[in-house]
């Protein structure tokens, strides 16, 4: 169904309800094929008022915090698979009213509060599975000097008593082709570990819900892995971008044209920096709907902050934009929403819902106090 585009205020992070239930449903069917349990990562999809439907499809969420495993527990009612790098020591008692799993960093990091554990929470290592596919360093957790994960090296001859799991993370935004890699090196390294606990974290970045992406292939490499070590009750993926993947929006308007070259720039009410930071991070040029590779009208679309680099470009058009005009932005749902700030005091985007029925739903919007009270 069409979004009216008219509908929606701007700025605005707009979600498309029938599509993420599309993107659950594909992500269960793999969940109940390969017999796995897929988890929700909240550091790519934490839009918690879609969490009631979430959980309808998944099972469960991991964190990476204590303020994502109260979240979990509030908003979608289940118990966290939790992962700190470190783990804050005022944190760590409540963390545990939230969380089942919790993984360690470090063998160092698991003897400090290995005693302090609840009874009740199973105990895993992240290790470092040796290979990585990802390009971009400072997305790769495999990367050289990494502080994510334990080197196989140092874990001897036998897990440390009380652990129970294995966790890797690897991937960002990878097929199942580069898993089966990931595995095969993971495998080799640990084989005997494998054989001595009761679950395995297979990570994020299973893109899944990508177009063309193999799902008969992650089905298949997730049984064989199922079937190489029956000891192992559950294996667990935690993708975060699958979840949201193209099922939403940025909606944008244009405030100004600026012609200082021989491309003019049009200002949008929303800032790259703020509102779309991993576009820079990556650095990723999104995609703009109604745009043409041969629209005769071409742009760079800045940003509404004062940082001089709150730009990208260049997009054409079939048309020349003017003010007022609403340019869309594609895939915005998952990661760019959770990394959004308050640079020079910009308010953030409200937050909506297309309902399925073609019924508009402003979830959520922002005001000076939202930007004062995060600050002294």
């Amino acid at each position: 169904m069409s979004v009216t585009w008219n509908k929606i205020p701007s700025p605005c992070y707009l979600l498309e309800e029938e599509k993420l239930i599309s993107n659950l449903q594909l992500i269960k069917r793999v969940q109940e094929e390969a017999q796995v349990s897929v988890i929700c990562a909240l550091k790519g999809f934490a839009m918690h008022s879609v969490f009631p439907l979430v959980k309808k499809y998944l099972s469960g969420a991991t964190a990476s915090s204590l303020h994502e495993a109260r979240l979990v527990y509030e908003k979608m009612g289940v118990k966290a698979h939790t992962y700190c790098v470190a783990y804050i020591p005022n944190d760590f008692e409540e963390i545990q009213k939230y969380s089942d799993y919790l993984t360690f960093n470090s063998l160092s990091e698991y003897e400090r509060w290995k005693n302090k554990v609840h009874t009740n929470i199973s105990c895993g290592l992240r290790v470092n599975p040796g290979y990585s596919e990802v390009t971009t360093e400072l997305y790769n957790p495999c990367a050289p000097h990494s502080r994510l994960g334990i080197a196989g090296h140092l874990l001897g001859e036998h897990l440390p008593e009380g652990i129970e799991g294995l966790h890797f993370h690897a991937l960002c935004e990878n097929d199942s082709y580069t898993l089966e890699k990931v595995l095969a090196s993971f495998t080799k390294l640990y084989d005997s570990f494998l054989r001595q606990v009761k679950w395995v974290n297979f990570g994020g970045g299973h893109l899944m819900t990508r177009k063309g992406y193999d799902v008969e292939h992650l089905i298949k490499i997730l049984k064989d892995f199922r079937q190489k070590y029956p000891n192992i009750q559950e294996v667990i993926l935690e993708p975060g971008s699958a979840v949201g993947w193209e099922a939403g929006y940025l909606v944008s308007t244009v405030l100004d044209i600026v012609q200082n070259n021989d491309i003019p720039i049009a200002i949008l009410d929303v800032s790259f920096t703020c509102h779309m930071p991993d576009c820079l991070e990556m650095p990723y040029q999104p995609r703009i709907l109604n745009t043409n590779e041969k629209g005769a009208f071409e742009y760079y679309m800045g940003g509404v902050s004062c940082l001089a680099g709150d730009y990208m470009g260049t997009w054409k058009f079939d048309k020349a934009l003017k003010v007022g005009d609403k340019i869309i932005f594609d895939d915005m749902i998952h990661y760019t929403m959770v990394k959004t700030n308050t640079f020079n005091g910009i308010n953030l985007p409200s937050i909506g819902i297309w309902r399925k029925n073609g019924e508009f739903e402003l979830v959520n919007s922002y005001r000076y106090e939202n930007y004062k009270n995060r600050l002294s």
